[in-house]
């Protein structure tokens, strides 16, 4: 059953006819990861568009009042003002998709934003992050008591039990990972993903949205993401509802890539110390 049309059944019999042909997916993705990237120009407006994509993340055990509003004044001020005058940009409402924390930061989160002044949702992770494995009426509880303190979207960790004996259950978006495993976010499972979504969107109509998370840190990475969901899902898929980038760092190194562009050298640390 599909989460975008609750209530039609849907034969998923097809899944288990699925075949992966990985010496296919593995040239596909070697092609992604390799090709010359877009330059100068081009490169900031990708960079830029990149940006509105990321779910600015903080999952720390020790997150903190402090950080966690640090995060929400980066979310809604991601690339320094004078940096995007000097591109044109500075009015047109850039900043990231979203905020991602845990449920006890949610609170703390949407105040940050609330007194900032901005409408960027919360997101938070739940459902016994990162395993998933606790109790069902836990994972329940988890998910309304962040949307009760203002949790707009929930990043859902499945119990993998259900898919490994092919218990599918419906979604608005898939995620690679948590983030938390020792390989996160690569592009031979993503290329699967993501046929799988264009498969199911032939089959159904729906759009499901997609979210690679986990060691995605520069630039570069970034636009080979936006080129993958381009190139397999269009340019449809291009826009927060459907793509989300899981990160914490690389909004980083986007800001010093486009201070290089900008001012013709490489940042130091006081250039751009909310980094």
């Amino acid at each position: 059953m599909s989460a975008n049309n609750q209530g039609t059944e849907f034969d998923l019999s097809w899944i288990s006819k699925v075949q992966v042909n990985q010496p296919a997916v593995l040239r596909r993705a070697e092609q992604i990861q390799t090709r010359r990237t877009v330059k100068k120009d081009w490169q900031a407006a990708w960079l830029l568009k990149a940006v509105t994509f990321i779910d600015l993340t903080t999952l720390a055990g020790d997150d903190t009042l402090s950080n966690v509003q640090r995060l929400c004044y980066k979310a809604k001020y991601p690339i320094r003002e004078d940096l995007l005058k000097a591109l044109n940009m500075q009015d047109k409402g850039i900043t990231t998709a979203a905020v991602c924390v845990y449920p006890a930061r949610v609170c703390d989160a949407v105040k940050a934003l609330k007194d900032a002044g901005c409408d960027i949702p919360v997101a938070s992770v739940a459902t016994g992050f990162p395993a998933g494995q606790t109790h069902l009426k836990t994972r329940l509880d988890e998910i309304r008591l962040a949307i009760e303190d203002g949790a707009k979207e929930i990043d859902v960790v499945i119990n993998r039990s259900l898919v490994l004996t092919g218990q599918w259950e419906g979604s608005d978006f898939i995620k690679t990972s948590t983030g938390k495993e020792a390989v996160n976010a690569t592009f031979p499972v993503a290329i699967v993903m993501v046929r799988a979504i264009r498969d199911f969107f032939w089959k159904t109509g729906n759009k499901i949205g997609f979210k690679p998370a986990g060691g995605i840190r520069t630039a570069k990475d970034s636009i080979a993401w936006l080129s993958l969901i381009k190139e397999e899902l269009g340019d449809e898929w291009l826009k927060p509802e459907l793509f989300r980038i899981g990160a914490s760092a690389l909004l980083s190194d986007i800001e010093r890539q486009i201070y290089h562009h900008v001012t013709g050298r490489y940042a130091a640390y006081h250039d751009l110390p909310m980094a």
